[in-house]
């Protein structure tokens, strides 16, 4: 999602692995192991992301003009339409602990529009600023959050669906 390019992903990837192996030694334990990997495959995506950049070879986002099936979930005022109210949710620590919820959730994030994913993946799974983000993906502030609260919108909606549909 990140890279555009499987080939090149799975090059990220063993690179962040080679990397974990032949620095197993200065892992400090000051967070889980998975953690400290994920993090050094973040900085190899961004390696990857700024070469593609430097060989002319990074394709900006396409501008997502409308939502209407956005606009539908909100009345003229602004409040929540009534068939689109989001449900309650346990708390996030029982929903995190919950191994469907990252099934329905990868499901979820693959359901969303290329640019939408890309943009809170950075965000939220891997961490950077709004203007990192910006800087990376070449886009304005203004986009980036607007990009952010669709694909909240987007993600919890699908969870929603998800949890009805494995539940029934």
């Amino acid at each position: 999602m990140h890279l555009r390019d499987h080939a090149a992903a799975e090059d990220a990837v063993q690179e962040a692995m080679i990397a974990a192996i032949e620095k197993n030694d200065s892992f400090s334990g000051r967070s889980g192991y998975e953690t400290w990997v994920f993090g050094i495959l973040k900085y190899k995506l961004l390696d990857q992301m700024r070469q593609q950049k430097r060989h002319g070879r990074w394709e900006p986002f396409d501008e997502e003009h409308s939502d209407d099936a956005i606009d539908r979930m909100f009345q003229q005022d602004g409040h929540w339409a009534a068939d689109a109210k989001p449900q309650a949710w346990s708390t996030p620590e029982q929903a995190f602990e919950n191994e469907n919820f990252w099934k329905v959730f990868d499901a979820c994030m693959l359901s969303l529009p290329e640019n939408v994913a890309r943009v809170f993946s950075l965000r939220e799974l891997m961490g950077l600023s709004t203007d990192d983000i910006c800087k990376e993906v070449g886009i304005k502030e203004n986009n980036a959050w607007v990009i952010l609260h669709r694909a909240r919108l987007k993600l919890r909606a699908c969870i929603e669906k998800g949890w009805k549909e494995d539940a029934a």
